[in-house]
């Protein structure tokens, strides 16, 4: 079985917050209970390239563009754009 995690109370997270989320960023994940209940957990973001994927480019390699992309449709625009039906 894993380590217990840590119990902050509410008062001293306020009080040392800073200090509580230096060493959350650093791994050392904590639980702030008020009156003795858990409220929540505060764990580390995983740094973008650590195992998660960023948003920007997610479906790299999964998706093709048609080489004539900049000029698909481009004789309907022409008509509409004319008044021509």
């Amino acid at each position: 079985m894993g380590k217990a995690m840590r119990t902050v109370n509410i008062h001293d997270a306020k009080t040392n917050l800073s200090r509580l989320v230096e060493q959350a960023a650093k791994g050392e994940s904590f639980v702030i209970a008020k009156a003795g209940k858990p409220m929540v957990k505060v764990v580390p973001l995983e740094p973008v390239g650590e195992g998660k994927t960023s948003r920007f480019g997610f479906l790299r390699g999964e998706l093709t563009v048609p080489d004539d992309f900049d000029r698909m449709g481009e004789d309907e625009i022409a008509r509409q754009f004319s008044g021509e039906e």
